[in-house]
């Protein structure tokens, strides 16, 4: 169940202008979330803080009480948690790629009914999971949608923040960006699991298993992908710059830099290793374990299996 303010949160209670009647409920009570003062307040809060950058290079910015600083890095459908002692859950990212006043059901190629944009299905589906568990969510921030969006000369949409930064220890919550060197372990493997879980059966409906929080290890789950894949990265390969942002972003304009380098060095990998069971030998996971220095090294995982509860 959903708290905003230390109360249970009902969308019927909120003093919020709700969403037609003829719309969903979960729809409903996102738009309340959105709406209500304690985090309007908050996402306010939050676009006031200067952004930080963050290196593996320059680990001395983070502070943390440690000497080595310690963070873990989640690509998109990654999950993580850490320490359970602090139960606060924050919600940041997901610009408004749609309006919600046009985010509607339409038909898809297949005749597959889908939500016109991404963000906001998505953020719907989060709130809707979040108010229907029997744990206790403390909503803190919901800096998503609109309060995540901003607008070009030509009206094109853009993410304020695209990454953030928890300090564990505190609960602080800190805008930031990443670069390449902070991204890792395993770094090109995992982009390839958000692409390749999608035609991986056993990865139907779920999050990517990514970080074991009592070991402190990095377990990349076992995924797998099929020769149409590795067919679609050569096809791919010889896009001009413009033509890849056209054909595999949702958002061409609202992309980083780097998008296209990291979408040609994901295909590269493809290529070179068109069978997933080399990356994934007897559908094992990969282990990394963290250095004295904060860094990551690979770890034997045949040891770990049943420690780590996979099977072969």
């Amino acid at each position: 169940m959903i708290f905003v303010g230390g109360l249970p949160f009902s969308s019927n209670s909120s003093s919020s202008s709700s969403a037609p009647s003829s719309q969903s409920q979960p729809m409903n009570l996102l738009m309340a979330l959105m709406e209500h003062p304690i985090l309007v307040s908050a996402s306010h809060s939050f676009k006031s803080i200067q952004e930080r950058r963050v290196s593996a290079s320059m680990d001395s910015d983070l502070t943390m009480s440690s000497n080595n600083p310690k963070y873990v890095y989640l690509f998109q459908r990654e999950y993580a948690t850490v320490d359970p002692a602090l139960v606060h859950v924050h919600l940041v990212g997901g610009f408004e790629d749609v309006s919600p006043n046009h985010a509607k059901g339409i038909c898809g190629p297949e005749g597959n009914e889908r939500m016109d944009g991404y963000s906001f299905p998505l953020c719907t589906k989060i709130v809707e999971t979040l108010q229907k568990r029997q744990e206790n969510f403390h909503v803190q921030t919901l800096c998503v949608l609109g309060h995540n969006t901003k607008t070009d000369s030509q009206g094109n949409a853009y993410p304020i923040f695209s990454g953030f930064l928890v300090e564990s220890s505190t609960g602080s919550l800190i805008p930031a960006s990443f670069d390449r060197n902070s991204q890792c372990p395993d770094e090109i493997v995992r982009r390839l699991r958000v692409s390749a879980s999608y035609e991986d059966p056993s990865w139907h409906g779920k999050l990517l298993d990514t970080y074991d929080t009592k070991t402190d290890r990095f377990i990349i789950a076992p995924c797998s992908w099929t020769i149409c894949l590795v067919q679609i990265a050569l096809s791919l390969q010889n896009l001009s710059d413009s033509e890849i942002l056209s054909t595999c972003s949702t958002s061409p304009s609202a992309e980083g830099p780097d998008f296209v380098d990291n979408e040609r060095r994901l295909w590269n990998y493809l290529i070179k290793h068109p069978d997933w069971k080399k990356t994934f030998p007897m559908r094992q996971p990969r282990v990394f374990e963290r250095t004295a220095d904060g860094g990551w090294k690979r770890a034997d995982s045949q040891h770990l299996v049943k420690d780590i509860g996979y099977e072969s």
